[in-house]
């Protein structure tokens, strides 16, 4: 019962953190970061630190030999791995794509957007990954404090390329994005696509752990990266129109106007 209830505590907190994120960037900043962010992030390694003595715990409870006999949990856990990497990727591409040929700016807009919170996200996780040098649960699942620094560089030490996550990485960097974007364009969305895309970003985490690939603590860990990942990018893009990204790959770019983001423009801007 308590891995039941810290199970439950670790998806309740990720839907409130990304609500609450969700909720605050409808409203127009300039700033990039805000005491807002450092709140969430907070948020964030307070639950990393919490779960963190019971990773060996979570990692036991998963490995049950009835739970990894199931079936459906199974094909579950590789189904939604493979949405979230690299089926993030090809969904990014495919609507960004979609979007030029349709002339459908905010379908482009996302896929475009969504995909550079995917690169920036997992380019970060990379380098952690080689610098902290985890030692992943199929390692010994009875060490899960075996680090080394810098371990993780190198061919050949994937086993050692634990924290943090990076299909949670690119999960949550999807879902951070899609709910940015779509909440700025329509403020209310937020109540209903933040929890679908959190709720799904939540489950490819466990099913990391469930697959034996990660501590608990990675997958907080990587929810953190993309999350900030997927906002932070949304948010330089809006506030920076005309951008040369933008200018270069869409040739137009939705911008606020007098009445807000309720209200959206088309910046038409000639490609260098």
């Amino acid at each position: 019962m308590a891995i039941q209830r810290t199970f439950g505590a670790i998806l309740l907190c990720f839907s409130a953190t990304a609500a609450a994120h969700a909720q605050a960037d409808t409203i127009p900043r300039t700033n990039l970061f805000s005491w807002r962010d450092a709140a969430i992030l907070e948020g964030f390694a307070i639950l990393a630190v919490a779960a963190a003595p019971l990773d060996r715990r979570m990692a036991d409870r998963l490995r049950d030999s009835s739970l990894q006999a199931n079936t459906k949990l199974r094909k579950t856990a590789r189904f939604v791995r493979t949405i979230s990497d690299p089926g993030s990727y090809v969904i990014g591409a495919g609507m960004y794509t979609y979007g030029r040929l349709a002339k459908n700016a905010k379908a482009a807009d996302l896929g475009l957007h969504g995909t550079e919170a995917l690169l920036a996200g997992e380019g970060l996780g990379l380098v952690l990954k080689g610098v902290i040098g985890r030692a992943r649960p199929y390692v010994n699942i009875d060490n899960p404090h075996d680090y080394q620094l810098l371990r993780g560089f190198g061919r050949g030490n994937e086993a050692y390329r634990s924290m943090p996550s990076g299909h949670t990485i690119a999960a949550f960097a999807a879902a951070a994005a899609v709910t940015s974007e779509t909440s700025r364009w329509w403020p209310r969305s937020v109540w209903y696509v933040a929890p679908l895309m959190y709720g799904g970003a939540a489950t490819t985490g466990i099913s990391r752990m469930y697959n034996n690939k990660h501590w608990a603590s990675d997958v907080i860990t990587g929810a953190a990266i993309g999350t900030m990942a997927g906002v932070m990018v949304v948010r330089w893009h809006f506030s920076h129109p005309g951008n040369g990204i933008d200018r270069v790959f869409l040739g137009a770019s939705l911008r606020e106007t007098s009445t807000g983001w309720n209200s959206l423009a088309l910046q038409i801007a000639p490609l260098p």
